[in-house]
């Protein structure tokens, strides 16, 4: 029952931390905690099955709730959009990342984010380059050397709030980890003689 309650809790904090960030006014393109949840469930939760559904479900359920809100005209934020579906595939293969993060070891914390976050970049604006996405002009991306690197350009300003949010919400996620282990894990008792 103590793994089911601590995966209960893992999962509400991630739905947590998937909704709440998007009322972040002024929040920075790119600035999102997906990566780093990826990360911290592949590093964290032993069990690799609800590694990979944790970040997933918890996106899935946040991204419910905003497009119920949207519908209804409570939030200017769509649940729903294009690309989502790819998102969630990258987000599943950046949990693979999180295999190799030390959970208490900030450098390797800091060294899965950074990868995380470029892997990220480079493979989702491969994937607005190739499946003909539009420019700063609304105009496709040629299919060249060229337009690929203008993609990447283009996106910098994306990678650079990406990047941020992954290690600051990896800082949250691995730091809350740790203090929780640290001061509220019941520590045994020793008999005294």
């Amino acid at each position: 029952m103590k793994k089911d309650k601590s995966l209960i809790i893992s999962f509400v904090l991630l739905i947590l931390m998937a909704s709440l960030y998007r009322i972040l006014p002024g929040r920075p393109l790119g600035f999102a905690p997906q990566i780093a949840m990826a990360l911290f469930a592949g590093s964290v939760v032993k069990d690799k099955k609800f590694a990979f559904l944790l970040p997933l479900l918890s996106m899935l359920a946040s991204d419910i709730i905003y497009q119920l809100l949207f519908q209804f005209k409570l939030s200017s934020v769509p649940g729903f959009y294009s690309g989502q579906l790819t998102n969630y595939v990258l987000f599943a293969a950046l949990t693979v990342v999180g295999f190799a993060v030390k959970k208490s070891n900030p450098i390797h914390i800091i060294a899965g984010s950074i990868a995380g976050a470029t892997i990220y970049f480079l493979l989702s604006n491969f994937g607005v380059w190739i499946g003909g996405g539009l420019d700063i002009t609304n105009q496709p991306y040629p299919k060249t050397m060229t337009g690929l690197l203008t993609c990447y350009s283009e996106a910098i300003i994306f990678y650079r709030g990406s990047l941020y949010a992954t290690l600051i919400f990896s800082g949250i996620l691995f730091g809350g980890y740790f203090l929780i282990n640290k001061y509220f894990r019941q520590k045994p008792v020793i008999a005294q003689a």
